[in-house]
């Protein structure tokens, strides 16, 4: 199974590859490394068949979202400190720090495919203040933090 991180804002968010190091423009897809190639790729909620913006789940509530495949995101409980599991956690950091800083609120989402509607294990609202650092993001299965400044 798939595991995602959904981010909901009452602004536009940002989408695409955030964090991974290509030897060179000319070579965007050669990596010297596997961290190298380690990065997130946001994708929105804007169907461009239907021409419209969907809900990726039932439990968001702002108009402005976007996933993102979180192999290297661990589930609460479950991190292991690796180089790959920081990297990730540390774009997840400035991507969510960015976002709140333009919009004022985001709301954060965690579930394998296919569960985006499934009962919430949690939910909680923590001001950004709080958060001091990534793995202050790191999620339980089905759980939503709502972050304000």
């Amino acid at each position: 199974m798939t595991q995602y991180i959904f981010i909901a804002s009452p602004i536009k968010l940002p989408q695409g590859d955030f964090g991974s190091n290509p030897v060179s423009k000319e070579q965007p897809n050669v990596y010297n490394t596997e961290l190298d190639f380690t990065h997130l790729y946001f994708e929105n909620n804007y169907d461009s068949k239907l021409k419209k913006k969907f809900s990726f789940s039932n439990h968001l509530t702002y108009e402005f979202q976007v996933t993102a495949y979180a192999n290297q995101v661990p589930l609460k409980g479950r991190e292991i400190g690796s180089s790959y599991e920081k990297k990730c956690l540390d774009i997840l950091y400035e991507y969510v720090e960015k976002a709140l800083f333009k919009g004022g609120h985001i709301e954060m989402f965690t579930c394998w495919n296919g569960e985006e509607n499934n009962r919430l294990s949690n939910y909680r609202k923590v001001h950004w203040k709080d958060i001091k650092g990534p793995y202050d993001l790191v999620l339980n299965d089905l759980e939503i933090v709502e972050i304000t400044l």
